[in-house]
């Protein structure tokens, strides 16, 4: 599990994260239209997992607006933001913001990919929610990055994970 905090406080995680050289669990997500997403749909791009609590909080959104900036001039690269936010959250964010080089998913049905990449929040005021993480997929599958943020108030080290693609 990781020690990390939230504004200072301690937080803990249900476990860890994914080792780098080690395939991305796969996973079903659910996409603003409601319909299902999984890690093979991205077959043969190369992944940013920008991972955060909820869309509606001046940190998370950030990262949202930064990597949409980002990605739209990477070759064969798609984003995928990921939170237990709900998709009608997640789509009303990217619509109002005019965010189109983002894909928004939703683990709200189960949390079973928060469960699975060990980045689910144990304790405090985000408990069930997702820490702040990047995890950067290469076109086969395999985490080339990781970055658990150490506060989740903070944003994560964009340049270090676009340098990683």
């Amino acid at each position: 599990m990781a020690d990390i905090t939230l504004g200072g406080n301690p937080v803990k995680t249900l476990g860890n994260l994914p080792e780098k050289g080690t395939k991305a669990p796969d996973f079903n997500l659910v996409k603003t239209d409601l319909s299902t997403a999984s890690l093979t749909d991205f077959k043969g791009h190369k992944l940013v997992l920008n991972i955060f609590p909820s869309v509606d909080t001046g940190t998370c959104a950030a990262s949202v607006r930064k990597f949409n900036e980002k990605a739209s001039a990477l070759d064969n690269t798609k984003v995928l933001c990921i939170s237990r936010d709900l998709p009608f959250a997640q789509n009303r964010f990217c619509g109002a913001e005019g965010l189109e080089s983002v894909i928004s998913l939703s683990d709200f049905r189960d949390g079973s990919f928060g469960n699975d990449y060990g980045l689910t929040v144990t304790n405090g005021s985000l408990e069930g929610l997702h820490s702040r993480v990047v995890i950067v997929v290469n076109e086969v599958g395999d985490i080339v990055y990781t970055e658990q943020v150490a506060d989740i108030k903070d944003e994560p080290d964009y340049e270090s994970a676009l340098a990683a693609l």
